[in-house]
């Protein structure tokens, strides 16, 4: 499996705020792209409520709503976070986003911020930095994931299009982005 199968590729987000919550994407033709092809954002006006070993009853919604405004045909999403929760494959965010997607479309995962017990997780330096991104992964090899992440785009630990969508959650969380249609 090449990077040519998977793309074109989502990268999404969410950021919440006081009522509800924003989700953005940005569809890249290439995983080494530094500008989307598409972008896409909804704001999620009710939001399940948090619950410790369930994030993904908050977040996969959300996801899901922008992910429907995407046009082009994709072949991957990478989500902030970890696919797998553990060594044994215990499903965290980007696994029920796997199955919701019908397994149909890759799923990566690159985490900011280790989860306890994460030594699974594949560990990827970009740039100069010496704190690690932590990739996991279905529909694809977690190797061939940790080399898409440290060749996206951005000379530094985080990808250019991981900050694009970041940044366009958090603009419409803070109403600094005009509200989508």
């Amino acid at each position: 499996m090449t990077d040519a199968d998977l793309v074109p590729f989502a990268v999404v987000d969410v950021h919440y705020g006081a009522a509800g919550a924003a989700a953005s994407c940005a569809v890249g033709a290439r995983w080494t792209d530094a500008v989307a092809i598409e972008e896409r954002v909804a704001r999620i006006d009710e939001v399940a409520p948090y619950r410790p070993g369930h994030f993904f009853e908050r977040e996969l919604p959300c996801l899901l709503e922008v992910l429907s405004l995407v046009r082009s045909p994709l072949r991957a999403v990478l989500v902030d976070g970890y696919v797998e929760l553990d060594s044994q494959g215990m499903p965290g965010l980007g696994a029920h986003l796997y199955a919701a997607l019908g397994g149909k479309v890759a799923v990566i995962g690159a985490a900011k911020t280790a989860f306890r017990g994460g030594d699974f997780a594949t560990r990827v330096f970009r740039g100069d930095s010496r704190r690690p991104l932590f990739v996991t992964a279905r529909g694809v090899p977690v190797d061939v994931a940790a080399g898409l992440v440290r060749d996206m785009n951005g000379g530094v630990r985080i990808p250019t299009l991981i900050k694009r969508v970041d940044g366009l959650a958090r603009q419409i969380v803070t109403g600094t982005h005009p509200r989508p249609a």
